[in-house]
């Protein structure tokens, strides 16, 4: 006699899944991420991207074993609309000419309620372009790096027009390439729960999305055999485990270690240009950060060196 049939949600969230919340105004963050956990019914969640209780807009939420991606979906930018008011009268020109001057890279300071370190760092706004210009009111869509404040941004345009200013609205659009377009709202993700619950689960399906769509953004380094399960019982990987790189990454950047047949085995941040890594004599080239497959998928045939303790031989 055979057993139930495998329960896809499950499974799903087994293999690790993510959500895309449309957060409406009022509760935290972590207060929507905890209600989509109970929902799902599942021990843990997190979210990417911080939004203020009075901020509405795209929330991404992991489950399973898509929390370990949250490093990478935090390098995504972060794309907003906002209305910003202004405290005096200021020339349309005049509002375009600074809104021009913050494009690019910026420095910030956190506000005091910032979950962060009140640090000075550089952010990089990608595009600050005027929708609507209705004084003492205009309308902004600002494209920029993670961790940027757009609160701050607001105060800083209007010291830098001399009058004061001050965001009076905000919702998030999209995060990397993930848009308001595939959000839900937690009633849909409810539903498709009760869904579920009757037998239907094509749309809880639908609203969890397989991390695949999220790796897939970053550059891969294709990983021999043996380095694939060195990778997978924690070494590091160095050149020689390396069957392919198939398109270019800076020192520093975030990759994702594939081997042959496609399958995610871990995260890892370079240690070199992908164009250096060839002339690396020894050591790692790639320090692995997270590991997405049981070790017992490999074999460990593997013995760190001494030296380095890096991923090299393989087939």
């Amino acid at each position: 006699m055979s057993g139930a049939p495998p329960d896809p949600v499950a499974e799903r969230i087994r293999a690790g899944a993510f959500l895309l919340v449309d957060k409406p105004r009022g509760p935290s963050s972590h207060q929507v991420t905890a209600w989509v956990r109970d929902l799902l019914g599942v021990e843990r969640a997190g979210h990417a991207g911080t939004l203020d209780p009075n901020v509405s807009g795209l929330l991404w939420v992991g489950v399973g074993p898509a929390l370990k991606l949250l490093p990478l979906v935090l390098e995504f930018p972060k794309r907003y609309v906002g209305v910003v008011a202004l405290h005096g009268p200021v020339a349309a020109p005049e509002l375009e000419r600074v809104l021009a001057e913050f494009t690019g890279p910026i420095y910030q300071t956190p506000p005091v309620r910032s979950a962060v370190k009140r640090e000075r760092r550089v952010r990089t706004v990608h595009r600050l372009a005027l929708l609507e210009y209705d004084p003492p009111r205009f309308v902004i869509d600002v494209l920029a790096d993670s961790g940027t404040y757009v609160r701050t941004l607001a105060v800083d345009l209007g010291e830098a027009l001399g009058v004061g200013a001050h965001l009076e609205e905000l919702r998030r659009i999209a995060t990397g390439p993930f848009s308001e377009a595939e959000s839900v709202s937690l009633a849909t993700i409810s539903d498709a729960v009760a869904a579920r619950a009757a037998g239907d689960s094509a749309p809880l399906l639908a609203v969890l999305h397989p991390i695949e769509r999220v790796w897939r953004e970053f550059p891969a380094v294709v990983v021999k055999d043996g380095a694939a399960a060195a990778v997978a019982h924690g070494a590091g990987l160095a050149r020689g485990g390396i069957a392919a790189i198939p398109r270019p990454f800076p020192a520093g950047a975030h990759v994702v270690l594939v081997d042959r047949a496609g399958t995610l085995v871990a995260t890892g941040v370079a240690r070199h240009a992908s164009e250096e890594i060839p002339g690396v004599p020894h050591g790692w080239v790639v320090d692995s950060t997270r590991v997405f497959v049981e070790p017992g998928r490999f074999p460990s045939t593997w013995k760190p060196s001494s030296a380095t303790g890096a991923a090299g031989a393989g087939r």
